[in-house]
Protein backbone atom coordinates (compact mmCIF):
# COMPACT_ATOMS: atom_id res chain seq x y z
CA UNK A 1 0.00 0.00 0.00
CA UNK A 2 1.50 3.38 -0.85
CA UNK A 3 0.24 6.48 0.93
CA UNK A 4 2.39 9.34 1.57
CA UNK A 5 0.15 10.68 4.23
CA UNK A 6 0.94 8.18 6.49
CA UNK A 7 2.59 9.75 9.44
CA UNK A 8 3.43 8.28 13.25
CA UNK A 9 0.76 10.30 14.49
CA UNK A 10 -1.48 8.15 15.50
CA UNK A 11 -4.32 10.73 16.13
CA UNK A 12 -3.98 12.40 12.33
CA UNK A 13 -3.39 8.38 10.94
CA UNK A 14 -6.65 7.61 12.26
CA UNK A 15 -8.84 10.78 11.13
CA UNK A 16 -7.44 9.96 7.33
CA UNK A 17 -8.22 6.79 7.39
CA UNK A 18 -11.64 7.63 8.85
CA UNK A 19 -11.97 10.46 5.80
CA UNK A 20 -10.76 8.02 2.93
CA UNK A 21 -13.58 5.76 4.51
CA UNK A 22 -16.73 8.63 4.37
CA UNK A 23 -15.17 9.42 0.75
CA UNK A 24 -14.88 5.73 -0.75
CA UNK A 25 -18.42 5.09 0.77
CA UNK A 26 -19.40 8.07 -1.54
CA UNK A 27 -17.74 6.91 -4.10
CA UNK A 28 -19.03 3.39 -3.79
CA UNK A 29 -23.21 4.82 -3.27
CA UNK A 30 -22.26 7.07 -6.71
CA UNK A 31 -20.79 3.51 -8.74
CA UNK A 32 -24.57 2.56 -8.16
CA UNK A 33 -26.32 4.28 -9.46
CA UNK A 34 -25.39 3.06 -12.79
CA UNK A 35 -26.97 -0.28 -11.35
CA UNK A 36 -27.67 -2.60 -14.68
CA UNK A 37 -26.72 0.39 -17.30
CA UNK A 38 -23.12 0.02 -17.37
CA UNK A 39 -23.01 -3.39 -18.51
CA UNK A 40 -20.52 -5.30 -19.39
CA UNK A 41 -18.69 -2.31 -17.91
CA UNK A 42 -18.08 -2.51 -14.36
CA UNK A 43 -19.81 -0.05 -11.82
CA UNK A 44 -17.63 3.01 -10.81
CA UNK A 45 -18.00 6.12 -8.67
CA UNK A 46 -15.59 8.70 -8.02
CA UNK A 47 -15.32 11.71 -5.53
CA UNK A 48 -12.43 14.68 -5.93
CA UNK A 49 -11.43 15.97 -2.85
CA UNK A 50 -9.68 19.06 -1.74
CA UNK A 51 -8.86 21.03 1.34
CA UNK A 52 -11.34 18.88 3.68
CA UNK A 53 -14.31 19.51 0.26
CA UNK A 54 -15.95 17.70 -2.13
CA UNK A 55 -14.81 19.58 -5.45
CA UNK A 56 -16.37 17.16 -8.07
CA UNK A 57 -18.29 13.77 -8.50
CA UNK A 58 -19.34 11.61 -10.94
CA UNK A 59 -20.34 7.81 -12.06
CA UNK A 60 -20.30 5.40 -15.22
CA UNK A 61 -23.84 5.98 -16.44
CA UNK A 62 -23.48 3.67 -19.17
CA UNK A 63 -21.09 1.31 -21.54
CA UNK A 64 -19.70 4.33 -24.27
CA UNK A 65 -20.22 7.52 -21.96
CA UNK A 66 -17.56 9.05 -19.77
CA UNK A 67 -16.12 6.83 -16.96
CA UNK A 68 -16.54 8.57 -13.44
CA UNK A 69 -13.09 9.47 -13.19
CA UNK A 70 -13.64 11.49 -16.38
CA UNK A 71 -16.51 13.23 -14.73
CA UNK A 72 -15.91 13.60 -11.47
CA UNK A 73 -12.72 15.82 -13.00
CA UNK A 74 -14.41 17.80 -14.95
CA UNK A 75 -16.69 18.80 -12.91
CA UNK A 76 -14.50 19.81 -10.16
CA UNK A 77 -12.61 22.11 -12.87
CA UNK A 78 -9.47 23.80 -11.74
CA UNK A 79 -10.12 23.05 -8.07
CA UNK A 80 -9.28 19.24 -8.92
CA UNK A 81 -5.26 20.69 -9.20
CA UNK A 82 -3.52 19.16 -5.85
CA UNK A 83 -6.39 17.08 -4.68
CA UNK A 84 -7.25 13.74 -3.97
CA UNK A 85 -9.23 11.62 -6.19
CA UNK A 86 -11.30 8.56 -4.84
CA UNK A 87 -12.59 5.56 -7.04
CA UNK A 88 -13.90 2.12 -5.92
CA UNK A 89 -12.30 0.47 -8.98
CA UNK A 90 -8.35 1.11 -10.19
CA UNK A 91 -8.56 3.69 -13.30
CA UNK A 92 -8.28 2.37 -16.22
CA UNK A 93 -5.14 3.05 -18.46
CA UNK A 94 -5.77 2.15 -22.16
CA UNK A 95 -7.96 3.80 -24.52
CA UNK A 96 -10.93 2.44 -26.08
CA UNK A 97 -14.67 4.26 -26.57
CA UNK A 98 -13.03 6.62 -23.65
CA UNK A 99 -9.84 7.96 -22.96
CA UNK A 100 -7.98 6.62 -20.19
CA UNK A 101 -8.66 7.71 -16.96
CA UNK A 102 -4.67 7.95 -15.94
CA UNK A 103 -3.86 10.82 -18.25
CA UNK A 104 -7.53 12.82 -16.90
CA UNK A 105 -5.79 12.25 -13.54
CA UNK A 106 -2.77 12.83 -14.53
CA UNK A 107 -3.55 16.21 -16.55
CA UNK A 108 -5.35 17.67 -13.72
CA UNK A 109 -2.73 17.57 -11.11
CA UNK A 110 -4.23 15.72 -9.04
CA UNK A 111 -1.61 14.81 -6.05
CA UNK A 112 -3.61 11.10 -4.83
CA UNK A 113 -5.63 8.49 -5.66
CA UNK A 114 -7.37 6.64 -3.23
CA UNK A 115 -8.58 3.06 -5.08
CA UNK A 116 -10.65 0.47 -3.01
CA UNK A 117 -9.72 -2.39 -5.24
CA UNK A 118 -7.49 -3.35 -8.33
CA UNK A 119 -8.47 -3.57 -11.96
CA UNK A 120 -9.45 -7.73 -12.88
CA UNK A 121 -9.24 -6.88 -16.81
CA UNK A 122 -6.19 -7.19 -18.20
CA UNK A 123 -7.67 -5.10 -21.09
CA UNK A 124 -7.66 -2.12 -18.65
CA UNK A 125 -3.72 -2.01 -18.23
CA UNK A 126 -1.60 -0.77 -15.00
CA UNK A 127 -3.45 2.07 -13.72
CA UNK A 128 -2.46 1.93 -10.50
CA UNK A 129 1.32 2.01 -12.20
CA UNK A 130 0.90 4.66 -14.20
CA UNK A 131 0.20 6.92 -11.97
CA UNK A 132 2.69 6.30 -9.77
CA UNK A 133 4.88 6.42 -12.52
CA UNK A 134 3.41 9.98 -13.06
CA UNK A 135 4.36 10.67 -9.03
CA UNK A 136 0.91 10.74 -8.25
CA UNK A 137 0.32 9.19 -4.76
CA UNK A 138 -1.67 5.70 -4.47
CA UNK A 139 -3.51 3.97 -1.90
CA UNK A 140 -5.22 0.80 -2.36
CA UNK A 141 -7.98 -1.35 -0.73
CA UNK A 142 -9.81 1.11 1.19
CA UNK A 143 -13.22 -0.92 1.58
CA UNK A 144 -12.47 -3.29 -1.13
CA UNK A 145 -14.88 -5.96 0.35
CA UNK A 146 -18.00 -3.75 -0.50
CA UNK A 147 -16.34 -2.39 -3.74
CA UNK A 148 -16.22 -6.59 -4.88
CA UNK A 149 -19.68 -6.74 -4.11
CA UNK A 150 -20.64 -3.66 -5.93
CA UNK A 151 -18.87 -5.56 -8.61
CA UNK A 152 -19.56 -9.21 -8.30
CA UNK A 153 -20.98 -9.65 -12.12
CA UNK A 154 -18.20 -7.97 -13.34
CA UNK A 155 -15.33 -9.58 -11.42
CA UNK A 156 -17.15 -12.88 -11.98
CA UNK A 157 -17.20 -12.28 -16.03
CA UNK A 158 -13.39 -11.49 -15.64
CA UNK A 159 -12.27 -14.20 -13.39
CA UNK A 160 -14.52 -17.38 -14.83
CA UNK A 161 -15.43 -16.07 -18.74
CA UNK A 162 -19.38 -16.16 -17.97
CA UNK A 163 -21.79 -14.80 -17.19
CA UNK A 164 -22.64 -14.31 -13.46
CA UNK A 165 -25.45 -16.67 -12.77
CA UNK A 166 -28.29 -15.76 -10.53
CA UNK A 167 -30.91 -18.33 -9.18
CA UNK A 168 -34.11 -16.21 -8.26
CA UNK A 169 -37.46 -17.85 -7.13
CA UNK A 170 -40.88 -17.70 -5.01
CA UNK A 171 -41.10 -20.75 -3.09
CA UNK A 172 -43.92 -21.68 -0.06
CA UNK A 173 -42.59 -22.18 3.31
CA UNK A 174 -42.33 -26.32 2.26
CA UNK A 175 -39.89 -25.28 -1.01
CA UNK A 176 -42.94 -25.85 -3.63
CA UNK A 177 -42.89 -23.17 -6.33
CA UNK A 178 -46.07 -24.63 -8.37
CA UNK A 179 -48.76 -26.88 -6.87
CA UNK A 180 -49.40 -30.39 -8.10
CA UNK A 181 -51.53 -28.76 -10.61
CA UNK A 182 -49.18 -25.96 -12.03
CA UNK A 183 -51.21 -23.17 -9.70
CA UNK A 184 -48.22 -20.61 -8.58
CA UNK A 185 -49.80 -17.06 -9.45
CA UNK A 186 -48.90 -15.68 -6.74
CA UNK A 187 -46.64 -17.60 -4.27
CA UNK A 188 -45.53 -14.01 -3.24
CA UNK A 189 -46.69 -11.35 -2.18
CA UNK A 190 -46.49 -7.41 -3.66
CA UNK A 191 -43.30 -5.85 -2.47
CA UNK A 192 -41.79 -9.32 -3.59
CA UNK A 193 -43.08 -9.00 -6.84
CA UNK A 194 -41.89 -5.80 -7.29
CA UNK A 195 -38.65 -6.29 -6.30
CA UNK A 196 -37.94 -9.14 -8.49
CA UNK A 197 -38.87 -6.39 -11.34
CA UNK A 198 -35.96 -4.64 -10.00
CA UNK A 199 -33.49 -7.87 -10.62
CA UNK A 200 -34.98 -8.15 -14.06
CA UNK A 201 -33.87 -4.51 -14.70
CA UNK A 202 -30.75 -4.95 -13.13
CA UNK A 203 -29.10 -8.14 -14.86
CA UNK A 204 -28.76 -8.26 -18.60
CA UNK A 205 -30.62 -11.95 -19.55
CA UNK A 206 -33.70 -13.51 -17.72
CA UNK A 207 -33.97 -17.35 -18.44
CA UNK A 208 -36.42 -19.73 -17.97
CA UNK A 209 -37.39 -23.17 -19.80
CA UNK A 210 -39.85 -24.12 -21.89
CA UNK A 211 -42.06 -25.46 -19.31
CA UNK A 212 -42.22 -22.43 -17.99
CA UNK A 213 -43.59 -20.32 -20.87
CA UNK A 214 -46.30 -23.25 -21.50
CA UNK A 215 -47.64 -23.07 -17.88
CA UNK A 216 -47.68 -19.60 -17.23
CA UNK A 217 -47.33 -17.18 -21.25
CA UNK A 218 -44.73 -15.12 -19.50
CA UNK A 219 -43.99 -11.80 -20.78
CA UNK A 220 -40.33 -12.00 -18.72
CA UNK A 221 -40.28 -7.89 -19.06
CA UNK A 222 -39.30 -5.45 -16.66
CA UNK A 223 -41.87 -2.81 -15.18
CA UNK A 224 -41.08 -0.58 -12.88
CA UNK A 225 -43.66 1.89 -11.56
CA UNK A 226 -41.01 4.57 -10.18
CA UNK A 227 -39.11 4.75 -13.63
CA UNK A 228 -38.52 3.50 -17.24
CA UNK A 229 -37.47 -0.11 -17.05
CA UNK A 230 -34.69 -1.94 -19.14
CA UNK A 231 -35.50 -4.89 -20.36
CA UNK A 232 -33.25 -8.21 -20.16
CA UNK A 233 -32.97 -10.70 -23.02
CA UNK A 234 -35.10 -13.35 -22.94
CA UNK A 235 -33.32 -16.61 -22.41
CA UNK A 236 -36.05 -19.61 -23.24
CA UNK A 237 -34.20 -23.32 -22.57
CA UNK A 238 -36.80 -24.87 -25.51
CA UNK A 239 -34.84 -28.69 -25.85
CA UNK A 240 -37.65 -29.89 -28.32
CA UNK A 241 -39.13 -26.56 -29.70
CA UNK A 242 -42.25 -26.51 -27.97
CA UNK A 243 -42.93 -23.22 -27.38
CA UNK A 244 -45.79 -21.68 -30.00
CA UNK A 245 -44.60 -18.66 -31.87
CA UNK A 246 -47.67 -16.73 -30.21
CA UNK A 247 -45.52 -17.03 -27.02
CA UNK A 248 -45.78 -13.60 -25.21
CA UNK A 249 -42.27 -13.20 -24.89
CA UNK A 250 -42.06 -12.70 -28.73
CA UNK A 251 -44.55 -10.06 -28.24
CA UNK A 252 -42.52 -8.15 -26.71
CA UNK A 253 -39.67 -5.65 -27.23
CA UNK A 254 -36.01 -6.90 -26.70
CA UNK A 255 -34.01 -9.62 -28.19
CA UNK A 256 -34.81 -13.56 -27.79
CA UNK A 257 -32.27 -16.00 -27.46
CA UNK A 258 -33.87 -19.64 -28.04
CA UNK A 259 -31.59 -22.38 -26.68
CA UNK A 260 -32.33 -26.27 -28.25
CA UNK A 261 -30.50 -28.93 -28.73
CA UNK A 262 -27.48 -29.25 -31.29
CA UNK A 263 -29.25 -32.18 -33.29
CA UNK A 264 -32.34 -29.70 -34.04
CA UNK A 265 -29.32 -27.49 -36.12
CA UNK A 266 -29.94 -28.78 -39.48
CA UNK A 267 -33.84 -29.54 -38.90
CA UNK A 268 -36.45 -28.11 -40.99
CA UNK A 269 -39.81 -27.28 -40.02
CA UNK A 270 -42.29 -23.96 -40.05
CA UNK A 271 -41.24 -23.09 -36.30
CA UNK A 272 -37.13 -23.24 -36.80
CA UNK A 273 -37.94 -21.42 -40.32
CA UNK A 274 -39.37 -18.70 -38.33
CA UNK A 275 -37.44 -18.56 -35.66
CA UNK A 276 -34.45 -18.04 -37.72
CA UNK A 277 -36.09 -15.66 -39.89
CA UNK A 278 -37.30 -13.25 -36.90
CA UNK A 279 -34.33 -10.36 -36.34
CA UNK A 280 -34.82 -10.16 -32.30
CA UNK A 281 -34.58 -14.24 -32.41
CA UNK A 282 -31.62 -15.81 -31.91
CA UNK A 283 -31.58 -19.21 -32.15
CA UNK A 284 -28.30 -21.34 -30.38
CA UNK A 285 -27.97 -24.67 -30.51
CA UNK A 286 -26.24 -26.53 -27.36
CA UNK A 287 -25.33 -30.14 -27.09
CA UNK A 288 -26.37 -32.25 -24.64
CA UNK A 289 -29.07 -29.56 -22.16
CA UNK A 290 -25.16 -28.28 -21.33
CA UNK A 291 -25.99 -24.82 -19.61
CA UNK A 292 -22.43 -23.91 -19.45
CA UNK A 293 -21.99 -24.31 -22.87
CA UNK A 294 -25.26 -21.92 -23.11
CA UNK A 295 -23.54 -19.55 -20.65
CA UNK A 296 -20.04 -19.02 -23.12
CA UNK A 297 -22.57 -18.70 -26.17
CA UNK A 298 -24.20 -15.78 -23.82
CA UNK A 299 -20.74 -14.23 -22.98
CA UNK A 300 -20.00 -13.92 -26.57
CA UNK A 301 -23.17 -11.51 -26.65
CA UNK A 302 -21.50 -9.90 -24.00
CA UNK A 303 -23.81 -10.99 -21.61
CA UNK A 304 -22.38 -10.35 -18.19
CA UNK A 305 -25.17 -12.13 -16.02
CA UNK A 306 -28.20 -14.05 -16.09
CA UNK A 307 -31.20 -14.30 -13.56
CA UNK A 308 -32.32 -18.20 -13.52
CA UNK A 309 -36.10 -17.94 -12.52
CA UNK A 310 -36.35 -21.81 -13.14
CA UNK A 311 -38.15 -23.95 -12.86
CA UNK A 312 -37.36 -26.81 -11.29
CA UNK A 313 -35.44 -29.10 -13.94
CA UNK A 314 -33.65 -25.34 -14.91
CA UNK A 315 -32.85 -24.98 -11.65
CA UNK A 316 -31.17 -28.04 -11.19
CA UNK A 317 -29.25 -27.90 -14.11
CA UNK A 318 -27.46 -24.94 -12.85
CA UNK A 319 -27.56 -25.79 -9.22
CA UNK A 320 -25.79 -29.39 -10.12
CA UNK A 321 -23.21 -28.07 -11.64
CA UNK A 322 -21.83 -25.50 -9.69
CA UNK A 323 -23.05 -22.80 -11.97
CA UNK A 324 -24.84 -20.63 -10.02
CA UNK A 325 -23.12 -17.54 -8.25
CA UNK A 326 -25.90 -16.07 -6.31
CA UNK A 327 -29.47 -16.85 -4.98
CA UNK A 328 -32.75 -14.88 -4.01
CA UNK A 329 -35.58 -16.89 -2.93
CA UNK A 330 -38.66 -15.31 -2.30
CA UNK A 331 -40.10 -17.35 0.89
CA UNK A 332 -43.47 -16.62 0.82
CA UNK A 333 -45.53 -17.76 4.10
CA UNK A 334 -47.74 -20.76 2.55
CA UNK A 335 -47.98 -23.97 2.69
CA UNK A 336 -49.40 -26.15 -0.48
CA UNK A 337 -47.91 -29.80 0.22
CA UNK A 338 -48.42 -32.58 -2.24
CA UNK A 339 -45.70 -35.29 -3.15
CA UNK A 340 -46.79 -33.90 -6.93
CA UNK A 341 -46.26 -30.33 -6.01
CA UNK A 342 -43.26 -29.00 -7.94
CA UNK A 343 -39.86 -28.17 -6.01
CA UNK A 344 -38.33 -25.21 -6.18
CA UNK A 345 -34.99 -27.31 -7.58
CA UNK A 346 -36.02 -30.69 -9.42
CA UNK A 347 -33.47 -32.77 -11.23
CA UNK A 348 -32.46 -36.38 -9.71
CA UNK A 349 -30.82 -34.48 -6.53
CA UNK A 350 -27.78 -35.72 -4.87
CA UNK A 351 -27.31 -38.92 -3.26
CA UNK A 352 -25.48 -37.45 -0.22
CA UNK A 353 -26.65 -34.19 2.42
CA UNK A 354 -22.79 -34.17 1.65
CA UNK A 355 -22.96 -33.96 -1.54
CA UNK A 356 -25.57 -30.64 -1.06
CA UNK A 357 -24.75 -27.07 -2.32
CA UNK A 358 -23.79 -25.53 0.94
CA UNK A 359 -25.19 -21.49 0.65
CA UNK A 360 -22.30 -18.93 2.17
CA UNK A 361 -23.04 -15.30 3.02
CA UNK A 362 -26.61 -15.72 3.97
CA UNK A 363 -28.48 -12.51 4.27
CA UNK A 364 -32.32 -11.99 5.29
CA UNK A 365 -34.66 -9.37 4.29
CA UNK A 366 -38.41 -8.68 5.03
CA UNK A 367 -40.89 -7.31 2.31
CA UNK A 368 -44.23 -7.27 4.07
CA UNK A 369 -44.99 -11.09 5.26
CA UNK A 370 -42.48 -12.69 2.62
CA UNK A 371 -38.59 -12.97 3.51
CA UNK A 372 -35.62 -12.74 0.85
CA UNK A 373 -32.89 -15.44 1.36
CA UNK A 374 -30.12 -13.91 -0.27
CA UNK A 375 -26.55 -15.82 -0.29
CA UNK A 376 -23.61 -17.33 -2.12
CA UNK A 377 -23.66 -20.76 -2.95
CA UNK A 378 -20.37 -21.02 -4.03
CA UNK A 379 -19.03 -18.22 -1.88
CA UNK A 380 -18.39 -14.34 -3.19
CA UNK A 381 -16.01 -13.35 -5.76
CA UNK A 382 -12.98 -13.12 -4.78
CA UNK A 383 -11.93 -9.75 -4.14
CA UNK A 384 -9.05 -8.81 -5.77
CA UNK A 385 -5.72 -8.05 -3.70
CA UNK A 386 -5.56 -4.84 -1.98
CA UNK A 387 -1.80 -4.96 -2.94
CA UNK A 388 0.03 -6.53 -5.64
CA UNK A 389 2.22 -8.22 -3.26
CA UNK A 390 -0.84 -9.83 -1.61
Amino acid sequence: MHNKYHTPTTELYTRMQDEDVAYMERALDLGRRGRGRTSPNPMVGAVVVNDGEIVGEGYHEAAGRPHAEAVAIAAAGDAAEGGTLYANLEPCDHRGRTPPCTESIIDAGIDRVVVATYDPNPESGNGVETLEAAGVETDVGTLDDAAASLNEVFLTRVREGRPFVVSKAAVTLDGKIATKTGSSQWISNRESRRFAHELRDRYDAILVGSGTVLADDPRLTARLEDREARNPVRVVLDPALDVPLDAALFSEPGEVVVATLEANRDGRGEKLDALRERDDVDVVFVPGRDVSVLLSRLAERSITSVLVEGGAAVNWSFHARGLVDKLQFFVAPKIVGGRDAVPVVGGDGFDSIDDAVRVSDVSVERLGDDVLITGYPNGRPATWPATEEE
